[in-house]
């Protein structure tokens, strides 16, 4: 919030709209710290992953565009299940 109130604009807002981008500020960072605790709850075995650094030219039988596809989320929008199958990770 101190950050807020440093700015060289920060003159110019009404206490309405002062009070807003707190309230805002606020809210986004519970949402952030809910979304941080949960991804710590889940103990992924790679939390850093991101589908942007998968690399399609190792042989895993991985279709680009099926997984691509999948990435845009039509599925959860469709209120439809997945199931991700494949070969057991032999060193674990």
């Amino acid at each position: 919030m101190r950050e807020l109130a440093e700015q060289d604009s920060a003159g110019d807002l009404s206490r309405d709209e002062w009070l807003g981008l707190m309230l805002d500020r606020k809210v986004a960072m519970r949402a952030d710290k809910r979304v941080r605790n949960k991804l710590a709850a889940a103990k992924l075995r790679f939390p850093e992953a991101c589908i942007e650094d998968i690399d399609f030219a190792t042989p895993r039988g991985l279709d680009r565009r099926n997984t691509m596809a999948l990435d845009k989320g039509e599925w959860l929008k469709a209120h439809e299940n997945l199931i991700v199958t494949g070969q057991p990770d032999p060193t674990t």
